[in-house]
C-alpha cells in the first residue's frame, strides 16, 4: 500500500513538471504629458524667452546684488517641479563674466558626488548672440538639469531644475525629460534686450 502511494506521488510529480515557470515582467507606470505649447514670456526683464503653457506660475523679482540681477521661477505644479532662473548683468568694467561661468560650472560639478553621469551639451546661436551649456545630471541628485547662456558682453542667465520630492531618479525621470525639453526651448528662444 505505501509502495503504491509512493509510485502514484512520483508519477504525479513527474507529470506536473512539464511547464517552465516564466516570471511576470515588471510593470512600468505610463505617464502621458500634454504636447508642449510654447508662448512668449516678457516679464519686463533684460531678456525674453518662450515657455511651456504647463508652467502655470511664472514669477520674477529683482535680487539684491552688486550688479543688476533677477530671480525667475517657472513652476510646474502638475509635475511638482520648478525651473529656477537667475539673471545677472555683466559689469563691463570688472569683467565678472569669468566669475559667473566659474560659479555655474562649480554648481554643476558639486553633483558629481551623487551623480552617475553628467553629460554636457554646448549651445551656440551666433545670430542671436547666445552661447551656453546644458548639463543633464543623471542619478539621485537634487537638481537633474542645469544650464547657462550669455552673450559674453552684457547678459548672463543660469538655471536649474528641482522637484518637490526626494531624489529618486527612476521615479522622476519622465517628468525631468519633459521639463528638460522646456529648458532647451528657453535656450533656443532667448532674446537679449
Amino acid at each position: 500500500m505505501i509502495k503504491n502511494i509512493f509510485i502514484l506521488l512520483l508519477v504525479i510529480f513527474c507529470l506536473s513538471c512539464d511547464e517552465d515557470y516564466v516570471p511576470k515582467p515588471k510593470a512600468y507606470l505610463r505617464l502621458d504629458y500634454p504636447k508642449a505649447k510654447y508662448v512668449d514670456v516678457d516679464l519686463e526683464l533684460p531678456f525674453s524667452f518662450e515657455t511651456n503653457l504647463l508652467a502655470t506660475k511664472v514669477t520674477s523679482k529683482e535680487l539684491k546684488a552688486p550688479t543688476k540681477s533677477y530671480g525667475i521661477n517657472l513652476e510646474y505644479p502638475s509635475l511638482k517641479g520648478t525651473i529656477f532662473l537667475t539673471y545677472k548683468a555683466i559689469d563691463k568694467d570688472e569683467k565678472n563674466l569669468r566669475d559667473f561661468l566659474r560659479d555655474a560650472q562649480k554648481f554643476t560639478l558639486e553633483h558629481t558626488k551623487k551623480a552617475n553621469e553628467i553629460p554636457a551639451y554646448p549651445y551656440e546661436s551666433k545670430e542671436r548672440k547666445v552661447y551656453g551649456l546644458f548639463s543633464e545630471v543623471k542619478g539621485n541628485v537634487a537638481s537633474l538639469a542645469q544650464f547657462y547662456v550669455t552673450d559674453s558682453v552684457n547678459h548672463f542667465l543660469t538655471g536649474s531644475l528641482y522637484f518637490y520630492a526626494k531624489p529618486n531618479y527612476d521615479s522622476i525621470l519622465p517628468a525631468a525629460n519633459y521639463i528638460q525639453k522646456d529648458i532647451r526651448q528657453i535656450m533656443e528662444t532667448i532674446k537679449w534686450k
